[in-house]
């Protein structure tokens, strides 16, 4: 069987690569916004608290189980050295889940740095940091990583690396699942088996490429850690590296069987269609026999494909979303099943676009199979969807408001968009007319005309070597000539060869493209292949996003939205004052910036009557908190010109309406205070 090579017409180049844009997009946008279930919904000290005594350990409380280490909470001094004993604690009882770390003792007065950094029980990894002070607010040049866990480029290569495993798995399975259940002779298709390998290829060096990962995209987030080997021993301890090494195991057992599919298997396919073709010598005996080991082997095949397709679902089911929250007795199965449906409805598409484009004679009984799988699978997805979303998004609010939400309605949208090209492809499937008879009548006629073909130019050269004068016996049948004449001369032998091959490539190719039904079964699932690429990338952001169940959970435990901060809105404050003095009149302008908890950036500026510059001995800041009883915090900024002075890391513990106080003065007795209430946070 020749395979035809695909031509994509410009309207088909162009959607191909509008389709490569959107995943490319999809896949850089939602990786900055994924993150993971795990959220820090209390602490002790608190966030930005003041206490008069060093308290002896910092205890933090999550959300739900996490992984942590010794080195997962460092507790910093306003010079950046470590002040914590290196020594993590679980005090987690009940459904509370709190870890505590040490301090070392007699610790001065100033502002403290807790940074903690920790893998979520669905195998994302989430850190943090913020602020407490002891006695008093001071300056601090303690640094924490700007950049969130599992950011930067290692996040990105992971989130990629994930969204190609996604599709090395859909192509194995929906690729084995199409040959076995559609069209048992597409086992020794050429095309098909590369397709069914790659997606073995691309799914198993996917999982090597994430269990090396690991490593920087849960710690450091240094590319070069991948190849850490203490690093790589320890994720092997973890609930996703186990995960991951069974994976591992299973597509082992996945080659042996894709040995099998492809070498055993086909071999028998191809002796029962030989079978069928000579029932009528045989009786019917040999047809029966050549069809029972056909079958017997197919069943186990099938048998054994779903328990390795099955368990390889299973290794995404037990480390990801399923594996956390409410329910994940049931979760987990369901969610096997929901890879397994995607699995054969996609990976089916791409092998029935595939068988499509490159074998002319695919039987119309194949994609009406095809079509009755796909349609089951999407019952499948319709039910498990359905309770999925139930457990991940938890109420109506969590739909538009968090971006678990939001992500599920884009797929829900680009999932219908599937469904309509879909509905397209079924149209199509009814009005396809030709049959394997149809494609094998054709095939033959154009092998004949081919060889009659050949034939006349064969005995053209004959007759040209005659005239030539060379001595040749008595013409014999016109096939044993042309063997006579291509034996004399090899290249043309060859030449003939490769005329015959055209020609009858070019008859198939003729004979596909004239079958209008065909054609447009080939434009439509094409298209479903694009939309399905598309909702798999998709997919792939929701299994990293916080569900929007979790994110209203901690929502309600801190009462405001993790997800979406208030924006930063510094303060600008302009008075005049008058200190009772000569040259004791001006306007005093107060910048803070950003104006909310953690470090800020003061200005001040003293403009005299005239709008220019004008210089004081002194300005003193204090700011106080009434409602919490914190403070007065003072604040003395630095002289940096005429008229001008700045603070640039005024330490502000806690949101509220702060009661400013800004001392001017203007001689060594005249001096004012301004008070104003200004808004942090």
């Amino acid at each position: 069987m020749t395979a035809i090579a695909p031509r994509f017409g410009p309207q088909l180049i162009r959607l191909l690569l509008v389709t490569a844009v959107l995943i490319v997009g999809l896949l850089g946008a939602l990786a900055g916004t994924a993150s993971a279930h795990a959220a820090l919904t209390g602490s002790d000290p608190k966030d930005g608290a003041v206490v008069d005594v060093a308290p002896r350990e910092v205890t933090l409380t999550f959300s739900e189980q996490i992984a942590m280490g010794d080195d997962s909470i460092r507790v910093l001094d306003p010079s950046s050295k470590r002040v914590d004993v290196a020594k993590m604690r679980d005090l987690s009882q009940g459904g509370t889940v709190r870890y505590a770390v040490g301090l070392k003792p007699g610790l001065p007065d100033g502002t403290y740095t807790v940074a903690w950094q920790a893998v979520s029980a669905d195998s994302h990894p989430v850190s943090g940091a913020f602020t407490f002070s002891v006695g008093a607010p001071s300056a601090t040049t303690a640094t924490v990583p700007d950049q969130e866990a599992g950011g930067g480029l290692v996040g990105t290569l992971y989130d990629t690396v994930r969204y190609i495993s996604y599709a090395g798995f859909i192509l194995l399975v929906g690729g084995a699942a199409f040959v076995l259940a559609c069209w048992q002779r597409g086992a020794s298709v050429r095309p098909l088996q590369r397709l069914v390998v790659g997606g073995w290829v691309t799914l198993t060096a996917a999982t090597l490429v994430l269990l090396l990962l690991r490593t920087p995209y849960t710690g450091s987030g240094k590319l070069g850690d991948m190849f850490d080997l203490g690093g790589l021993s320890d994720v092997l301890d973890t609930k996703t590296g186990a995960a991951l090494v069974s994976r591992l195991l299973l597509l082992g057992a996945a080659a042996l069987f894709i040995a099998v599919l492809f070498g055993a298997y086909a071999k028998r396919v191809t002796e029962a269609e030989a079978e069928v073709e000579a029932e009528a010598e045989m009786d019917g005996e040999g047809n029966a026999e050549a069809g029972k080991a056909k079958a017997d082997l197919a069943f186990g095949l099938s048998l054994g494909g779903t328990v390795v397709a099955a368990g390889i679902a299973g290794t995404w089911a037990l480390s990801e979303h399923a594996s956390t929250g409410i329910q994940t007795g049931l979760a987990m199965p369901l969610d096997v099943l929901h890879l397994l449906a995607v699995a054969a409805w996609l990976g089916g598409l791409v092998s029935l676009l595939v068988a499509l484009h490159r074998v002319p004679d695919l039987e119309r009984a194949a994609v009406r199979r095809f079509s009755r799988i796909a349609f089951t699978s999407v019952v499948v997805l319709a039910v498990t969807g359905v309770y999925q979303s139930w457990r991940q998004v938890g109420s109506w609010d969590a739909w538009t408001g968090t971006s678990y939400g939001q992500l599920l309605l884009v797929k829900i949208g680009l999932i219908a968009v599937l469904l309509g090209a879909a509905w397209f492809s079924r149209r199509w499937t009814g009005l396809l007319g030709e049959d394997a008879k149809t494609a094998k009548t054709a095939e033959a006629g154009a092998e004949a005309d081919a060889e009659a073909g050949a034939e006349a130019d064969a005995e053209a050269g004959v007759k040209v070597g005659v005239k030539a004068g060379v001595d040749v016996a008595e013409e014999p049948a016109e096939k044993d000539v042309a063997e006579a004449g291509t034996a004399a001369d090899p290249e043309r032998a060859a030449q003939l060869a490769r005329q015959r091959t055209a020609l009858a490539t070019a008859r198939k190719k003729r004979d596909r493209d004239a079958d209008t039904e065909r054609s447009g079964l080939r434009r439509s699932v094409l298209i479903e292949a694009c939309v399905a690429l598309v909702v798999l990338a998709v997919t792939t952001a929701l299994t990293g996003t916080e569900p929007g169940r979790t994110q209203e959970k901690e929502v309600s435990r801190t009462g405001t939205e993790a997800a979406a901060p208030a924006p930063a809105r510094p303060v600008n404050l302009t008075e005049p004052f008058d200190t009772g003095g000569t040259k004791g009149k001006g306007t005093l302008r107060l910048t803070i910036d950003p104006a909310r908890p953690g470090t800020n950036l003061m200005h001040v500026w003293i403009d005299g009557p005239d709008g220019k510059p004008m210089d004081v001995p002194e300005v003193k800041v204090a700011y106080t908190l009434k409602s919490q009883q914190i403070g007065p915090l003072p604040v003395v900024p630095e002289r940096l010109a005429a008229g001008h002075w700045s603070a640039g890391n005024v330490q502000i513990p806690m949101p509220g309406d702060w009661h400013l106080q800004v001392t001017v003065r203007t001689s060594d007795i005249d001096q004012t205070t301004i008070e104003k209430n200004v808004k942090i946070g």
